[in-house]
């Protein structure tokens, strides 16, 4: 073999071996990526694994949670017990009583069943219930009681009131100082448990950091009875926001067809009619002037919200008036006051669900209750110059 013969065959040799190594190395790569790729398909598949485990567990577990809370505490124990319910007790004290006494297994899911079949009207009493009996059964015997005796009081609470205004009239009527209802009004920790309990109504959005208060407009204008001469805020508080949640579950469907508003977005205009309009015609236009600016981006320019941010009463709103610094006035700041202003009537919910649907943007409350509309601005003027005079 010749020595050029040689140095080829040492080429070839030279080049299998490169070609080895190198088909060697692909497939020793390939082994590597196919492994890592077996183990992350091991992994997501066991992450997958334990999120639907997860998954299956919780609603397994809400399941059960629901199913026991409506079923018979104990089916085969007939063992009568009485059950005292007091005069003036609210859904969700009667709810604490019957779990304490064992007649029911869990208070909160009582009054979702007692919210869903829309029940009220429970009676004080003493009653025989045992823990065989069904949340059905409970619930139609609680009804049948009778109550005794007069209510000791009895407090009216008007449409358009502050809850600096309810807390006077709670001082004035009910023994209960206007300073310690306030200060409730004001406590965070006291409101958010209110937040759990009344879902349907309240939300985080009244913990928002330029609300005044966060139960501002949420108590709703009645008559209440209590049957103790020194009912407690707390009480009060209940039986106001159990009468908000009871007119407002009524309406609920309407509010939530009005996709851009959530229900505290609805009774926050809700509250703004009050305070502007005193027959329903004008609510529902007002309403509707309302709905309009809004949809234009326009300012509200509405002077109970100027009067709320001022903090006070007056007669007549001055244009020094309407330069108030404040998230309340609507003469500065777009879009609705960061929540209500006053608490609100029904019918004024009303007229915000199904309002007038007008051509006007613009309105004047002249001071003895009519109400004025114009389509343009100039004509807007020319009635604010006739009938609300303002002073610098």
């Amino acid at each position: 073999m010749s020595t050029s013969d040689h140095e080829k065959n040492n080429k070839a040799e030279m080049h299998n071996n490169n070609s080895q190594n190198s088909k060697q190395e692909k497939k020793d790569r390939f082994l590597k990526r196919s492994k890592e790729a077996s183990t992350v398909r091991k992994i997501v598949l066991s992450l997958l694994l334990l999120l639907s485990i997860l998954i299956v567990v919780g609603g397994v577990s809400g399941y059960f949670y629901i199913k026991n809370g409506l079923e018979p505490v104990n089916p085969s124990d007939d063992t009568k017990q009485t059950v005292t319910i007091p005069l003036g007790s609210s859904t969700s004290q009667i709810a604490s009583i019957l779990e304490d006494d064992g007649i029911i297994s869990n208070d909160l899911i009582y009054r979702f069943y007692v919210k869903f079949n829309n029940v009220s009207q429970f009676q004080a009493g003493d009653y025989q219930l045992s823990p065989s009996m069904s949340l059905k059964e409970i619930t139609e015997k609680l009804q049948t009681g009778v109550v005794m005796q007069d209510p000791v009081l009895s407090v009216t609470i008007p449409e358009g009131k502050t809850l600096e205004e309810i807390a006077d009239l709670f001082e004035q009527h009910a023994n209960i100082s206007a300073n310690q209802f306030m200060e409730k009004m004001k406590d965070q920790d006291y409101i958010e448990p209110l937040i759990e309990a009344y879902p349907e109504i309240l939300s985080d959005e009244i913990l928002a950091e330029d609300i005044r208060y966060p139960l501002e407009g949420y108590l709703f204008a009645a008559t209440y009875q209590f049957y103790d001469e020194n009912p407690s805020v707390d009480m009060i508080v209940h039986d106001m926001l159990e009468k908000t949640e009871q007119v407002v579950l009524n309406y609920l469907p309407q509010i939530q067809e009005k996709k851009s508003y959530s229900v505290h977005d609805v009774l926050t205009l809700a509250s703004l009619v009050e305070k502007e309009a005193r027959t329903q015609k004008d609510r529902k236009r007002i309403a509707g002037v309302f709905f309009n600016r809004l949809d234009k981006d326009m300012i509200l320019q509405t002077d109970p919200t100027v009067l709320y941010a001022l903090g006070e009463h007056k007669e007549r709103v001055l244009y020094k008036d309407l330069e108030v610094d404040s998230p309340y006035n609507t003469y500065q700041t777009k879009g609705l006051t960061p929540g209500p202003i006053s608490n609100f009537g029904e019918n004024s919910l009303k007229a915000v669900l199904d309002p007038e649907n007008t051509s006007y943007f613009y309105f004047v409350a002249a001071p003895d209750g009519s109400v004025y509309y114009a389509e343009t601005y100039e004509q807007h003027k020319r009635l604010v110059n006739e009938h609300l005079k303002r002073s610098k």
